[in-house]
């Protein structure tokens, strides 16, 4: 193995599919119900051009489904997988952090309400015990042949 091949990561590979600018604000919008283009384009800010090759890529990873809902003229209307609907634990969790740590907890765009009636503060937890995931309770072991925690192994 070179040296200066990038550590094999799960974040890397799902980055690769939807890091890109707009990529999950259009996830964004779709869960929210609006997976018309020209929502799309209203909502997410994103150029007409970037957002039909983003909508593309999301499709083909299986992340959104396109639905015509017009024969004449053709057009298309965007939908969550399986897969998509994944994603938005991933979506809240940036909404959290975006809440707290950009906005200081003030003059917040938009609040997620729980079937309970309550607000939704997203939380990573531990399916197995249920506690919430802190940052010192965590132990990661590579499983990529050649990596350790510090990076590749030399020879």
């Amino acid at each position: 193995m070179a040296t200066t091949d990038p550590r094999p990561c799960s974040i890397a590979d799902t980055l690769a599919l939807v890091g890109e600018k707009y990529s999950l604000l259009v996830l964004r919008e779709v869960c929210l119900g609006n997976g018309r283009f020209d929502q799309l384009v209203r909502n997410t800010g994103a150029p007409r051009d970037v957002l039909a090759t983003r909508l593309r890529r999301l499709v083909d990873a299986g992340i959104l489904k396109k639905r015509a809902y017009s024969d004449r003229p053709q057009r298309f209307e965007y939908h969550p997988t399986e897969a998509g609907l994944e994603l938005e634990p991933v979506l809240m969790t940036l909404k959290e952090w975006g809440d707290k740590h950009v906005r200081g907890g003030t003059d917040l765009p938009m609040a997620i309400e729980h079937t309970c009636g309550n607000e939704l503060v997203a939380v990573v937890t531990c399916t197995a015990c249920g506690k919430p995931v802190r940052h010192e309770d965590l132990t990661a072991h590579p499983q990529a042949p050649g990596w350790t925690v510090r990076g590749p192994i030399t020879a």
